[in-house]
């Protein structure tokens, strides 16, 4: 959702504000401003509906002198449409103090009803200028911005991260944080703020997460953490594994085609470190203990939209390899559903950011209830892995575009190595089984590398299709999840018609949707490892193609069952059963990313859709 930016130091503040907020427009926007405290110690603030280049020309235009203190945002709207009025920073204290915010004031109509009662004027429609007016009533009260900050923040209710600087104070931002991400970067002579790291990588890979219910304040010299009740709290330093060049396109078009182009590192480097000849062993499970994990008798995996798909993946092998029962669930019907749960119960929740509000409020659920609670993440440090028991990180690198492509195959391939893990624990793998899932995984990277090279082949056949208005995806067992993401792909990117089936459901109804030219992803499986599966799917080819269907066959190299069948037909590397998936979504991804560019669309930034979605 909302970036987030704060920045105390004695470099061009402006700058490093439009710096930071540069780097967090993949979580999705549709306004931009900043506010500092200037060379004449009043706040000034800039801030324009639409894309942060609209920003920029308004600052070009008319100029800020910043004298080392500001904040940055882009909003994604709630309260309010996009409007310049409802872009942040909101101002309060008469225009001394400036606030932004990233979440939700489930309560701000009382709170607005009471401001409004007291004869305060508010000209926007937000809960965000709310909360400002709020604060900056406190601090004309009280005569202290961290004072005014704590006593605000314990009334509000929903989510937030907020940030406050106040012309009285300079040198100084206050923040809070709840039930949304906030970090913070440590500098020499200067601190930072952030809704991600990101927001900071460029000048320091120095970073604290601020917990639950926690004010952070920083200066140039120091940063101090306490709770809402001001109480000091200690916090540890970490290192951010990757720097800002891992974030840049690298020459690539887009950032979606670079981090297709990186899923074979990232296939890598999830696996290193965790696969060895004598079998696989996550060190964060192996913390967890060997007898607590032996009595796990249910899984229940936990995730929305692409991580959904990737746990619906990962359930078939984790079942097949440990011999537990595993489902999956969306984790916004997860704890409305008052599950059955018991100490017997793990929770795995999948999500890039760990920030995923629905996700987070499930796992939070789970603990609760004494589930053990493994997170699968791409962030280092997120509020999902902290709340967790333990976590397996993806090591993807930081994944700009909004359509996931590369978190989900490392995704994937963590949810493959629990489940080895979880087999060799529980003495349900066999050393054959063991070992075959073993050579795999040291011949994944180069297969997905191959799958990357069909490239343009996709492309071609994308741009002959640019017109096309629907296009369906049909899978059998690992493969059904993969057609799903080729549907969700294609909405997200080229906002058409796309739907994925199991393809033995044609014939319960959707074969009704088959006319003459209507275009069909086939999922192939292997006729290797899966005769029974590839015959049943080639039969499903021959109904559709019978009924005028355009059929693009995804097929193992040297499979020519289907050729007689199929319009198209993209080859891809021979695997096991088990690993197909991570190579058959990569065309789908390309057809996606090539379609969207044909119709000229903007492939990393869709439209009403964020990277992280931090309320729920």
């Amino acid at each position: 959702m909302c970036g987030i930016v704060g920045y105390v130091g004695p470099n061009d503040t402006v700058e490093v504000l439009l710096n930071g907020l540069r780097r967090l427009e993949y979580r999705g926007y549709d306004s931009a401003g900043v506010a500092v405290i200037d060379d004449a110690h009043e706040i000034s603030v800039r801030k324009r509906s639409g894309k942060l280049a609209r920003l920029e020309e308004l600052l070009e235009a008319n100029p800020l002198q910043a004298a080392g203190t500001g904040i940055g945002h882009t909003r994604w709207a709630t309260h309010g449409g996009p409007t310049d009025a409802n872009a942040h920073p909101h101002l309060g204290d008469g225009g001394k103090l400036a606030l932004i915010h990233n979440g939700i004031v489930e309560n701000f109509a009382e709170l607005r009803e009471e401001l409004e009662g007291d004869g305060v004027d508010l000209i926007s429609e937000t809960d965000t200028e709310v909360v400002a007016a709020l604060v900056g009533r406190e601090v004309a009260r009280q005569g202290d911005l961290e004072t005014a900050f704590r006593s605000v923040v314990t009334r509000l209710e929903g989510t937030f991260t907020l940030l406050a600087m106040h012309r009285d104070e300079p040198g100084k931002v206050v923040a809070a944080r709840h039930h949304s991400p906030l970090v913070v970067g440590l500098g020499d002579g200067e601190n930072f703020l952030g809704s991600d790291v990101a927001a900071f990588v460029s000048s320091t890979r120095r970073a604290v997460a601020v917990d639950e219910d926690n004010i952070a304040v920083i200066t140039p010299e120091e940063v101090r953490i306490t709770d809402f009740a001001g109480h000091p709290v200690e916090f540890e330093e970490f290192e951010v594994e990757w720097d800002a060049e891992a974030a840049d396109k690298g020459g690539w078009s887009s950032f979606m085609a670079k981090e297709i182009n990186d899923q074979p590192d990232a296939v890598e480097n999830t696996v290193r470190g965790r696969v060895s000849p004598s079998g696989v062993e996550i060190p964060e499970l192996t913390a967890l203990g060997d007898e607590r994990l032996r009595g796990i008798d249910r899984i229940i995996i936990i995730a929305c939209g692409t991580a959904s798909y990737a746990g619906q993946v990962g359930a078939y092998a984790i079942e097949q390899w440990a011999r537990i029962p595993v489902e999956v669930q969306l984790s916004h019907e997860f704890r409305y559903r008052e599950p059955v749960l018991s100490d017997r119960t793990m929770v795995i929740s999948v999500s890039q950011s760990g920030e995923t509000m629905d996700t987070l409020m499930a796992v939070k659920y789970a603990a609760e209830r004494g589930v053990t609670t493994v997170s699968v993440c791409n962030t280092q440090s997120a509020t999902i892995p902290r709340e967790s028991d333990a976590a397996v990180y993806t090591h993807a690198g930081p994944e700009v575009a909004v359509a996931s492509t590369k978190a989900f195959v490392a995704q994937i391939t963590a949810l493959y190595l629990i489940g080895l893990h979880l087999g060799r624990v529980k003495g349900a793998l066999s050393a054959e089984a063991a070992a075959q899932a073993i050579a795999q995984f040291d011949e994944l990277p180069a297969k997905v590398r191959e799958a990357v090279d069909t490239h343009e082949q996709i492309a071609q056949l994308a741009h002959w299709m640019a017109d096309t208005r629907s296009v369906l995806f049909l899978g059998r067992h690992v493969g059904y999840p993969i057609a799903l993401e080729g549907a969700l792909k294609l909405k997200e990117i080229a906002y058409i018609h796309a739907e994925g089936f199991a393809a033995g459901e044609l014939k319960h109804g959707p074969i009704a949707l088959i006319d003459h030219g209507q275009p069909v992803f086939v999922l192939v499986p292997s006729p290797r490892t899966s005769p029974l599966m590839h015959s049943k799917v080639v039969s499903n080819i021959q109904e559709i193609r019978a009924r005028g269907a355009r059929v693009i066959a995804v097929v193992e190299k040297g499979d020519t069952a289907v050729l007689p069948y199929a319009d198209d037909v993209i080859r891809l590397p021979l695997a096991d059963a088990f690993f197909e998936p991570l190579l058959q979504v990569v065309p789908l991804q390309w057809f996606a990313l090539e379609l969207s560019t044909a119709k000229g669309l903007d492939v990393d930034q869709p439209r009403n859709l964020a990277k992280s979605v931090t309320v729920e």
